[in-house]
């Protein structure tokens, strides 16, 4: 296989899927024994159900069987070790979440990146890809670039109170995700070093979107633009206060982007957009009830346990209904949607594109929908 892929739409030809055999779940510690890190692995894995994790299975399995039928080959990852634990001089750490494939590693024509994570449970998952790359792309070529190993030290994301906009107040309002108080919080990452998800990027061949957040920092757009070179022009936005790009901004076809009208207006969209057809999408289903149920009955209290031993994980997160925006393009014509989301399917259809429901029972738990769990490694591309 050659590596190859510049933009988000052309005809995809191979794909990395993610997976839950070899799951471990994210937990970090600053001081502690490995007897303890053993003992909040037991339990975060309460967290994990397996038949949470077999209907998860069951549905990348049918997600597979979609590429495979559309002609593309699928790959997955594996991390086939006995343990996920490790450890720097600063914490220590276990868990690889290798169902968000597309979060640590991202392609620009033949060469591959692999990120700087923000979270430290992340900071050695890419060995779990490392069979997948040199066993189906090492022979045939291409460049494997890592950026810098953070030590993520201390306290490296930061809060800001902002007041809150009248765009985020509607947003609450839609989604009653957050209270109603006058301000937001807000949060950033040091600028000590490089740290950034791949999945604060955007590409659009030669331009690349990069979103300024709690999972990017300025360092990381620097040491990006210096990697890529005089071939790309890499944008910054950090007008959203999401983690992660794929949520907020997606571009389907040249001159088409989708965009989260919660979040994004005429007057905060990237330049690097004008001309465009813009899709505002505000109609998104909200999270499943339950979803919702199995976050407060079974990941709240395993978290709060956990704060209690001095271990952290992001148990305490769920994905906002947002998720449902987070589409995968197989070619310029054809999008993959979450079958929940019957608005945007109609949406889609009025654009003229042809939609491909897919289940997704649990991406809101999981933390990521299908472009998330999806890495599009060979696509009919040239820059």
């Amino acid at each position: 296989m050659k590596l190859n892929s510049h933009n988000e739409w052309d005809s995809l030809k191979a794909v990395v899927v993610g997976t839950v055999a070899g799951f471990r779940p994210g937990i970090e510690v600053a001081n502690a024994s490995f007897d303890i890190l053993e003992s909040a692995v037991a339990l975060a894995n309460k967290a994990y159900p397996q038949w949470y994790l077999d209907e998860v299975a069951e549905d990348l399995e049918d997600l597979c069987h979609i590429f495979w039928q559309a002609g593309v080959d699928v790959l997955r990852p594996n991390w086939s070790e006995n343990s996920s634990r490790f450890q720097t001089p600063n914490w220590m750490a276990a868990g690889f979440d290798i169902y968000n494939v597309r979060d640590i590693h991202i392609v620009f024509g033949d060469t591959l990146i692999v990120s700087a994570p923000s979270s430290r449970f992340r900071l050695f998952e890419p060995y779990a890809f490392h069979d997948l790359f040199y066993q189906n792309f090492f022979e045939d070529g291409f460049k494997w670039i890592s950026a810098p190993l953070p030590k993520l030290k201390g306290e490296y994301i930061h809060e800001i109170q902002r007041p809150r906009s009248e765009l985020e107040t509607v947003e609450d309002h839609l989604h009653q995700r957050l209270s109603h108080g006058l301000n937001e919080t807000f949060h950033y990452l040091d600028e000590d070093e490089v740290i950034f998800d791949a999945a604060n990027i955007i590409r659009l061949g030669r331009d690349v979107l990069f979103l300024v957040s709690s999972t990017g920092n300025r360092k990381a757009v620097k040491w990006l633009t210096n990697i890529l070179g005089s071939d790309y022009r890499v944008h910054v936005t950090h007008a959203y206060r999401s983690s992660h790009l794929d949520s907020t901004i997606l571009p389907l076809c040249p001159g088409v982007v989708l965009l989260n009208g919660a979040r994004v207006n005429e007057k905060t969209c990237p330049e690097v957009f004008a001309g465009w057809d813009k899709l505002y999408f505000t109609e998104v289903a909200p999270v499943p009830e339950s979803e919702v149920e199995f976050h407060q009955s079974v990941r709240i209290p395993v978290y709060k346990e956990l704060l209690e031993m001095g271990v952290t994980s992001p148990l305490n997160h769920i994905s906002s209904p947002w998720a449902g925006l987070n589409v995968m393009s197989i070619d310029s014509k054809t999008v993959l949607v979450h079958d929940r989301q019957i608005e945007m399917i109609k949406a889609l259809e009025a654009k003229k594109f042809t939609v491909v429901p897919v289940r997704m029972r649990h991406c809101y738990t999981m933390l990521g929908g299908l472009h998330c769990t999806t890495l599009d490694v060979i696509r009919d591309s040239s820059l």
